[in-house]
């Protein structure tokens, strides 16, 4: 199985984030913080191991999952014509993930950086693309606005697409 410039990058991501909680586990205390409320201050824990590991298996089902799901859909042929914008927000999608790893773990440190400050930035750079990738994509079965008449017809898929 050849594995595409994409999915190295995206698997290199993983394994970032598992030597990050590796070289941080013992340097954290046994309760990492997990939730902040809508003024930034934190609401939720985790134990120490869940806390620290919980992202990298996140990370590598999501990644199982993306390479899964364009494999089985029955109209693959069809993904293949948008791949680089699907494979571009999958990327976003572990940086973005990545980057809420490293805030959970730079606060339990004692980086008292906001996440009110970086998640909406992070969220609002994810809908853009999340906009290119649906303008640019074709009728398939896992990604887009899927009803039965978007399913049916590539024109109809291509309108909703763009309106949406």
């Amino acid at each position: 199985m050849k594995l595409r410039k994409s999915e190295i990058i995206v698997f290199l991501i993983i394994l970032l984030s598992l030597a990050i909680s590796i070289y941080f586990y013992p340097k954290l205390p046994d309760k990492i913080a997990s939730h902040w409320n809508y003024k930034g201050e934190v609401d939720g824990y985790m134990v120490k191991p869940w806390g620290i590991f919980l992202m990298p298996v996140v990370l590598l089902f999501l990644f199982l999952l993306f390479l899964i799901l364009p494999k089985i859909d029955p109209m693959k042929a069809n993904v293949e014509k948008f791949r680089k914008y699907f494979d571009g927000f999958i990327i976003l999608l572990f940086l973005f993930m990545l980057a809420i790893h490293l805030q959970t773990i730079s606060w339990t440190m004692g980086v008292k950086i906001k996440p009110n400050v970086f998640f909406p930035v992070g969220l609002g750079i994810l809908f853009y693309y999340l906009g290119i990738l649906m303008n640019n994509s074709k009728r398939n079965w896992f990604i887009g606005l899927k009803t039965p008449w978007t399913l049916s017809s590539d024109l109809v898929w291509d309108n909703t697409h763009k309106f949406g």
